[in-house]
């Protein structure tokens, strides 16, 4: 696996488990916010 994808993988699941964190300190705006940031890095694997 290249460097370069792993680190897309990474950036992905750091903004999902932050969305998650965010969502159950009752932020919604902010955890959307970071589903979107994990959407956009995930373009990146495709």
């Amino acid at each position: 696996m290249p460097l370069g994808r792993l680190s897309w993988m990474v950036t992905v699941v750091a903004a999902v488990v932050t969305a998650v964190l965010l969502f159950l300190g009752g932020y919604t705006g902010y955890g959307v916010l970071s589903l979107a940031v994990g959407a956009s890095a995930a373009i990146n694997l495709v």
